[in-house]
């Protein structure tokens, strides 16, 4: 059991470090020996647990997506709300979580990830289904696509882990709250529109 323990530690430190690297200098750019020496493991044990290093990043891509799938395992309450929270939930992941955000820059190259590629469409699927989900209760404007709704909602997410990058704000509650704010006036009917709550609830905000 100790050594399973200890395995198992390793693999996470392992998963991790690749997943700091590969966030911060890329996949092409992130080198085993970089990663090995960040985890503080021998080459031996990294090459013990994974074959290579596009068997490390495909471990991140599915450590990545069970963290987006635990951000989205919330089906309580109303849909629209569930997916205001699950955006500010995801965004603010985001922010800390290296892994999650290794997972989404290492879709862009489904070449190098199996388990994990097609993080971005996973969540695109998600939100599709909440959406989808809120037209079947009557939460939507009759003038309103769902289908146009979630193309917007996925572009945000995707522009704010994007500018996040570069200045953390974009990573906080301030700028999805505007965004939700400007879109649920021409999203929603009118009579949902004074329960929902474009900061995201308590239950659902990190």
């Amino acid at each position: 059991m100790v050594k399973q323990d200890r395995a198992v530690r390793t693999r996470n430190a392992l998963i991790e470090s690749a997943a700091e690297l590969f966030d911060r200098d890329g996949y092409e750019h992130a080198s085993l020996s970089t990663i090995s020496t960040r985890a503080g493991v021998s080459s031996g044990a990294l090459h013990f647990h994974f074959t290579s290093k596009a068997a490390l990043a495909d471990a991140v891509g599915q450590a990545a997506v069970q963290r987006l799938e635990q951000i989205t395992q919330q089906q309580a309450g109303s849909a629209l709300q569930m997916l205001i929270d699950a955006t500010h939930v995801l965004v603010r992941t985001l922010d800390h979580d290296v892994v999650l955000r290794a997972g989404f820059g290492l879709g862009d190259s489904l070449e190098h990830v199996r388990t994990g590629a097609g993080l971005r469409g996973r969540w695109q699927e998600w939100v599709e289904g909440a959406l989808a989900r809120a037209e079947g209760e009557g939460a939507l404007a009759v003038e309103s696509s769902a289908r146009d709704a979630a193309t917007a909602v996925v572009a945000v997410t995707a522009g704010l882990e994007t500018l996040g990058r570069q200045d953390e704000w974009w990573l906080s509650r301030a700028p999805l709250t505007r965004f939700w704010r400007l879109m649920l006036p021409r999203l929603a009917e009118s009579s949902c529109l004074d329960g929902l709550v474009a900061s995201g609830t308590s239950a659902g905000t990190p």
